[in-house]
């Protein structure tokens, strides 16, 4: 979690308690040691924001004090709560959960006039047609990808025939009925595209690649998308 996000959950969950909480109570929350709670809550109150308490009974925020609104229009409040709802689709849990925390803080610091537009709106989206992945963890992919970490797969392909594969993850495709990682294949020394419902089995190596300053995934970008080879998998 990046700092600047650890240090707006402290406000919401000081905003929100009944009565002081203590930096252990927080630091259990936000998956981070009491410590680090100490240095954020010094920073937010050296910003003036004005939470009060000690170390060992508990901080509480001052009554009247809110972040400043965020100003939408109401298009961009339809476009976030579309986009929130369409994240269900991608049987991600990981994702998911963010996409409703992100409606939560929204809905708590934007003007009240747009928070039932967040919350209730009269918008449907259709759960989709997207197979949920078995033999991998979308999240665990996702911080391959940041971190250039190698992966190892076992990879079935459409007549379920299987592979074992070492990929350079580069970037992952979302599509209304499948989600693709796609990357260099250390296997077939070429780029391809593999649908993670059909990985039967995955394994984060801690060896890394190196990305030759942007080049990989500059050519795994100009990749056609609409072939039949990248949707189906590797050859």
């Amino acid at each position: 979690m990046r700092r600047a996000d650890r240090l707006f959950d402290i406000i919401q969950l000081l905003r929100s308690a009944s009565r002081p909480t203590t930096a252990a109570t927080l630091a259990e929350t936000l998956e981070v040691t009491v410590r680090t709670v100490y240095r954020d809550i010094a920073t937010l109150q050296a910003r003036r924001v004005p939470i009060e308490g000690a170390a060992g009974i508990g901080y509480v925020l001052r009554r009247g004090f809110d972040l400043p609104p965020l100003m939408f229009t109401i298009e961009e409040v339809d476009a976030i709560a579309v986009g929130a709802r369409l994240v269900r689709r991608l049987r991600d849990k990981t994702m998911q959960a963010a996409a409703d925390s992100v409606l939560a803080k929204l809905a708590d610091v934007v003007p009240q006039a747009l928070r039932g537009q967040l919350s209730d709106a009269p918008i449907y989206v259709s759960d989709g047609s997207t197979a949920e992945p078995r033999g991998i963890d979308p999240a665990a992919l996702r911080e391959a990808i940041r971190s250039t970490r190698k992966l190892r797969i076992t990879y079935a392909n459409e007549q379920g025939a299987r592979t074992d594969r070492t990929i350079w993850p580069l970037g992952m495709a979302y599509y209304v009925d499948v989600t693709l990682v796609g990357g260099w294949c250390e296997l077939r020394q070429d780029y391809r595209h593999f649908r993670i419902d059909r990985i039967v089995a995955s394994t984060v190596l801690e060896e890394t690649f190196p990305t030759g300053n942007g080049r990989l995934m500059a050519e795994w970008l100009a990749l056609p998308r609409s072939g039949e080879r990248p949707a189906n998998g590797p050859a």
